[in-house]
């Protein structure tokens, strides 16, 4: 296989702990803690991509998100690591209340210009034609797309079953769920399910795009990856299931009952969930498995927000 280089950055292995809530037992894989600014999934396809970016001499990054973007706030943090400077295009407005992942970005020096819904639905468009104004400057920007959902960012979660496979069998697990925004998570385990031979269902909780949409981006990155490094193995589709339904609200809000679980959950295990991510990825899980007794047979991956709780904070304590 034509691997792709990395550089370190997160704290892997991270743990997989078995937990009690509400009377059930279930695993949850702690992907909340591969760092401490730079906690959650995010990171791990930063280690290839920032690797990539480095070795193409990149002046500055560009990526794109909401205004509590996860990812793009791991991208402002690592890339400082390496000494690179980013620009992130938002979905959102400068306002007086800069608190969570946009925060962070303001502490770290990073560039920012915000982007109303329509102008985002465009953001690619937007960064690449930022990019070209600067070449023209000679000044190379590196532009990266939402989540650092490419096929090398995704090696992030290829690297992510063999890490998970040292922990427990998984050939005794019927699934691996975690929450999806732009998919390259879930492609990630796909493809690291399909190079070992593992039938297992990844469980992909849509927060963002709908149904189709995610199922398409996610193949098709899956798919792509294949073919970019000629890996020897075939993605069986059926091994996706998407999770519909648990962001009704929108990406932006959450709902006052998922709050309360959320605010359950942390009363009995000591773990917080975020709003946008984790905690409509777990209102699923709760429902579709650890309600119904399956909590040991389906892996629950927390992948991160800690952040983003903090620009949610009067809905939290309500």
């Amino acid at each position: 296989m034509n691997l792709p280089h990395k550089i370190l950055l997160a704290q892997i292995p991270t743990p997989l702990n078995e937990m009690n809530f509400d009377g059930k037992n279930f695993l949850i894989k702690r992907d909340d803690l591969t760092g401490c600014e730079l906690s959650g999934n995010k990171v791990r396809k930063l280690e290839y991509i920032l690797a990539d970016a480095k070795r193409k001499k990149a002046d500055i990054i560009f990526t794109c998100g909401g205004d509590q973007s996860n990812h793009a706030r791991a991208t402002t943090i690592a890339a400082k690591t390496i000494g690179i400077n980013t620009k992130l295009f938002l979905w959102g407005k400068e306002n007086s209340n800069i608190n969570g992942n946009l925060f962070l970005n303001k502490m770290y020096g990073a560039e920012i210009k915000y982007l109303n819904k329509e102008q985002y639905d465009k953001v690619n468009e937007i960064m690449f034609d930022e990019r070209l104004s600067l070449l023209k400057k000679k000044k190379n920007a590196y532009v990266l797309p939402e989540g650092g959902s490419t096929t090398l960012g995704i090696w992030g979660y290829i690297n992510f079953i063999d890490e998970l496979k040292k922990q427990i069998n998984l050939k005794s697990i019927d699934s691996i769920v975690a929450a999806s925004g732009s998919g390259g998570t879930a492609a990630g385990m796909l493809v690291g399910a399909a190079l070992n031979k593992l039938d297992i269902k990844v469980v992909a909780v849509n927060v963002l795009y709908n149904k189709e949409e995610l199922t398409k981006k996610i193949l098709q990155l899956a798919e792509g990856c294949i073919l970019d490094y000629k890996l020897n193995c075939k993605i069986n589709p059926e091994n996706l299931v998407i999770l519909d339904g648990y962001s009704k609200e929108g990406y932006k809000n959450i709902t006052q009952s998922k709050i309360k679980l959320i605010k359950k959950f942390a009363a009995e295990t000591g773990l917080l969930l975020d709003p946008a991510y984790t905690g409509k990825a777990f209102t699923a899980y709760y429902e579709k498995f650890l309600n119904t007794g399956k909590g040991k047979k389906n892996i629950f991956v927390h992948t991160g927000g800690l952040f983003g709780v903090f620009s949610r904070t009067k809905e939290y304590l309500v």
